[in-house]
């Protein structure tokens, strides 16, 4: 299949890059997409695969009726999403989450892409700007943009990159978990995405392992937590703050001594079938890998050394013999002052044949990465097209999300955040609570719908 249309090129093959070379091969514009790995590595990837998920396997909340994720995962699936399309055919049990088998999931994705006749994937470094003649580019070079070219635009942009920390949670081989002391169960026992029947008979979902503590326990693990050595920073690092949804564990637990209890080890909606009541504190494990031979810590990013993580991990009730099949990690994560450099289709206003997607444009998140990804593919496609393409209506998620990276936070004070629907315009009625959620996901399927079907049909899945 050929094409009369000049290409756009996509520097990055992440989510973002990935998605929004998608979009723009189904709208008819060839796309040459650049990947660096395998010739450079990052502090991260461990595979030179498209579309590789580097921390959790988990694409969060799949429920499009409460929870704003949800709704991006919905509106991105009626956009033709391939990430959601990969996601969907790849889904693992998780609750009300929708996880993913991460090396399924990857593969699918770089099949799809490099199936495609007008999609080109080159194996290289971009090192520094693109060149003058590549006259529409998407940079989705990601959290781990190379040196070169993270130098390269901040030259250009005059701006500082703001930057933070980002840590990655260990994985865990089923084998080592001691089923006399874990059991299986969901929060509430709610049945998911990827366990629509439920896992045992009449009781609903049971998509996570759940690890007991009592309070001696907990305390303990706290205390070697805060005492455990960490990963020392280099100089340049030491004021990078962290983004606050994928704190380490040890530096939440640094916050308060019940703070574990709160967050990631909340034991709400769980029962321990050994002694019939709630425990004091609970780990979760989640199914990384669609054979379920892999298991990660929920929550458990962490800096920790890895000796210190092996010792310390292996404290946990259930998780004593714990083998570990990746052990956590930290890396850095820039992104750009977007509120202040971009125009409202992701353009830099100081180059305009510059576009920005994923993480780099200051969204958190994979699901998030990828619905950027989506909309700079559109964006770029309808300008090769001739076509005006509005951005999607505030009220959507992924109009809320772009609001936010393109002006509707300070620039002063920006930093990266996932969808929310406090990004969202209020809506008018007398709503209370959970109603309120409801009626915004309504409004925001709707309006996302006849945005869609504006300048052109829906590019087909």
């Amino acid at each position: 299949m050929a094409s009369s249309t000049k290409g756009v090129h996509i520097v990055g093959g992440g989510l973002a890059g990935s998605e929004a070379a998608w979009q723009l091969a189904s709208a008819g514009v060839p796309v040459v997409l650049h990947e660096m790995r395998p010739t450079r590595g990052t502090e991260a990837h461990l595979t030179e695969n498209l579309a590789e998920l580097v921390c959790s396997n988990s694409f969060r909340s799949d429920d499009a009726a409460n929870n704003a994720v949800g709704v991006i995962h919905e509106e991105m699936r009626r956009a033709g999403s391939l990430i959601m399309r990969a996601a969907d055919a790849h889904k693992l049990p998780a609750g009300g989450a929708l996880a993913v088998d991460r090396h399924g999931f990857s593969a699918a994705v770089q099949e799809t892409l490099l199936a495609h006749p007008l999609v080109t994937l080159e194996r290289a470094e971009v090192a520094g700007l693109p060149p003058d003649e590549w006259d529409s580019v998407i940079v989705a070079t990601g959290p781990l943009t190379s040196p070169a070219l993270g130098e390269a635009l901040a030259r250009l942009t005059g701006e500082e990159s703001l930057a933070f920390f980002d840590a990655i949670a260990p994985i865990v081989h089923h084998e080592s978990i001691d089923q006399s002391i874990a059991w299986k169960q969901s929060r509430y026992d709610k049945v998911g995405p990827g366990n629509i029947e439920g896992s045992v008979e009449g009781v609903g979902g049971a998509d996570y392992y759940n690890c007991p503590m009592d309070r001696p326990q907990y305390e303990a693990f706290v205390a070697a937590l805060l005492a455990g050595d960490k990963t020392e920073f280099k100089e340049w690092e030491h004021n990078t703050p962290y983004f606050q949804g994928c704190q380490p564990i040890e530096v939440i637990a640094s916050t308060g001594p019940q703070s574990l209890r709160f967050g990631p080890m909340k034991p709400v909606g769980l029962r321990d079938p050994r002694t019939g009541h709630r425990p004091w504190a609970v780990v979760q494990l989640r199914q990384d890998n669609a054979l379920g031979t892999l298991w990660n810590i929920v929550g458990f990013q962490t800096k920790l050394k890895h000796g210190e993580q092996t010792r310390i991990f292996r404290t946990i009730p259930g998780l004593e013999k714990a083998e570990f099949a990746r052990l956590g990690g930290l890396h850095r994560n820039t992104f750009l002052n977007s509120p202040r450099l971009l125009d409202s289709t992701l353009r830099l206003k100081a180059m305009p044949r510059l576009r920005f997607a994923g993480q780099i444009t200051g969204c958190e998140g994979y699901v998030e990465s990828a619905a950027v990804g989506l909309m700079t593919g559109r964006f770029a496609a309808a300008e090769r097209l001739g076509r005006t393409q509005a951005p999607p209506p505030p009220t959507t998620a992924m109009g809320a999300l772009l609001g936010h990276i393109t002006g509707g936070a300070d620039a002063a004070t920006f930093q990266p955040m996932n969808i929310n629907f406090g990004l969202f315009p209020p809506i008018e009625g007398s709503f209370k609570g959970k109603e309120r959620k409801q009626a915004m996901a309504v409004r925001a399927l709707r309006d996302f719908d006849r945005w869609i079907g504006q300048e052109h049909a829906p590019i087909a899945a």
